[in-house]
């Protein structure tokens, strides 16, 4: 009676032990593959949390700089972010409309200038601390700014370029290769400028280029994607809308930052 009364109690037990044993057998062929040494790598770095961090920065700090910069070149810090996302043209509305300026004059104080400054000089720094993490590879001293003011007139120039290919009727292919040689070259400079040369352009080389193929799908993506949500996030939220897509976005730039210097590391 005994015996008969616990069976099922011992077969649910048996089915549970069976389950645990063929879940923590998946877990450990996961993360014995390449997908969960990638995954392992990509937690141990917290790229996620990075990718937050580079996405308040940005908006808190770089864009009010890149307002500014761009204003004083004659053009508009809207193009460049168009460019960046690759947005059709009802979308690149809704995001010039979030860089109307108030006024056509711009008088800044010194104050005012070094904060800018010291704000995209954040993001840089931030960029830089990743880098050197990434790569293991320790801190630079006072080089290190010299190389984060490098690094941003690098991007000025990147963003000058892009937009001028994006503007450009060379046909779709040819303007989507030429701007992904155009990454190649921007990305693998970066990281060797923020790393200081402690790493060699050879070995920067595999990282830089999947970080453009990372890039340029991003790219393709935000083009499809992007500028459906903006344009039905402004037309519900107004102007907050758009900005919740950019920050998406730059949450996503994050990710694209470390998942091709940690896959490049691994492809070498």
């Amino acid at each position: 009676m005994g015996d008969g009364s616990n069976a099922p109690h011992r077969r649910r037990h048996t089915h549970r032990w069976r389950a645990d044993q063929q879940w923590r057998a998946a877990g450990n062929r996961f993360e014995e593959s390449g997908a969960g040494r990638l995954w392992g790598r990509l937690s141990a770095v917290d790229f996620f949390g990075h990718s937050f961090q580079l996405a308040s920065l940005a908006l808190l700090c770089f864009f009010p700089f890149l307002i500014i910069i761009t204003a004083a070149a004659g053009s508009g810090a809207a193009m460049v972010v168009v460019s960046w996302l690759g947005l059709n043209q009802q979308a690149a509305q809704a995001v010039a409309s979030l860089f109307v300026p108030a006024t056509t004059s711009y008088t800044l104080t010194v104050t005012s200038a070094v904060l800018l400054l010291l704000g995209a000089m954040a993001v840089a720094g931030t960029l830089q601390s990743w880098y050197r993490i990434l790569f293991n590879v320790r801190g630079g001293g006072w080089r290190n700014t010299a190389a984060q003011l490098t690094w941003l007139a690098g991007l000025l120039a990147y963003s000058a370029v892009q937009a001028a290919l994006g503007r450009a009727s060379g046909g779709w292919l040819l303007t989507s290769l030429t701007g992904f040689l155009w990454a190649v070259v921007f990305w693998w400079g970066s990281m060797y400028i923020l790393l200081v040369g402690t790493v060699t352009w050879r070995a920067l080389f595999p990282p830089a280029l999947v970080t453009s193929v990372c890039w340029t799908g991003l790219g393709v993506f935000s083009a499809r994607y992007f500028s459906a949500t903006i344009v039905a996030n402004e037309q519900k939220f107004g102007p907050i809308g758009v900005v919740m897509v950019l920050l998406s976005w730059l949450v996503a730039v994050g990710v694209v930052i470390h998942l091709g210097a940690i896959v490049g590391r691994m492809l070498r």
